[in-house]
């Protein structure tokens, strides 16, 4: 009898799309660009938060936004209201974006004269943290009324992310939200996790983060 063949088939599944999205890196960096990919569960104010974030740089950095849906233009239209180059970007039904998907985005953006292209994610805790976009820094946004367990329930999406913006903080009295524990279990996915408590609705925490967001585009722009 033959003797059994075993074969080690141990590549990524993701491997061609993270090749992708290194070269999508390379070509931002060769132009002074930065990406920044927004992720969040539908309603912890992912377009607001945006919109105010805009504001408070729009004077000092050149942006862009690709607003990423399964359909509709709402938050696009929202969006570009603040004045910033805006185009929306269709799924066909997908939950997330992968580094193909970003790349034709980014193609009809243009961003050659950007300082920073931030890409809105589809609203979902699961599936786009899966994905490499191709961006410089992923951020997610967890609201309070969505609970103080989700880095227990979505390691991922906190394990990939360098930033966390606790949205909604002006109705903490009204929810069952444990501050210290959301930010204990979500260095327990990740202990370099920057961590900003923000309202985007009143500005409150909102400074705190641009002046992070800003400094990560200065040392890649550099």
């Amino acid at each position: 009898m033959d003797t059994l063949r075993i074969i080690e088939v141990k590549q990524s599944i993701f491997a061609d799309n993270n090749a992708e999205a290194d070269r999508i890196r390379a070509k931002l960096k060769a132009e002074k660009t930065f990406l920044l990919n927004l992720m969040a569960g539908p309603g912890a104010g992912k377009t607001t938060t945006l919109m105010r974030t805009i504001e408070l740089l729009k004077d000092r950095l050149r942006i862009g936004v690709m607003e990423a849906d399964i359909d509709s233009a709402v938050d696009a239209e929202k969006v570009q209201t603040t004045g910033v180059k805006t185009i929306q970007l269709h799924t066909g039904g997908m939950c997330h974006l992968d580094a193909g998907m970003t790349e034709q985005g980014l193609m009809e953006l243009g961003t050659k004269e950007l300082d920073l292209a931030v890409l809105e994610n589809v609203g979902n805790l699961v599936c786009p943290a899966e994905f490499d976009t191709g961006a410089v820094k992923n951020v997610a946004i967890l609201s309070v009324p969505e609970g103080d367990d989700k880095p227990l329930k979505y390691p991922l999406m906190f394990e990939v992310c360098h930033a966390l913006l606790i949205n909604k903080i002006d109705v903490l009295p009204y929810f069952d939200f444990d501050m210290e524990k959301v930010v204990e279990y979500a260095h327990m996915r990740n202990p370099n996790l920057a961590i900003f408590p923000i309202c985007a609705k009143t500005g409150e925490g909102m400074e705190s983060w641009a002046a992070w967001l800003e400094n990560e585009v200065a040392a890649w722009n550099a």
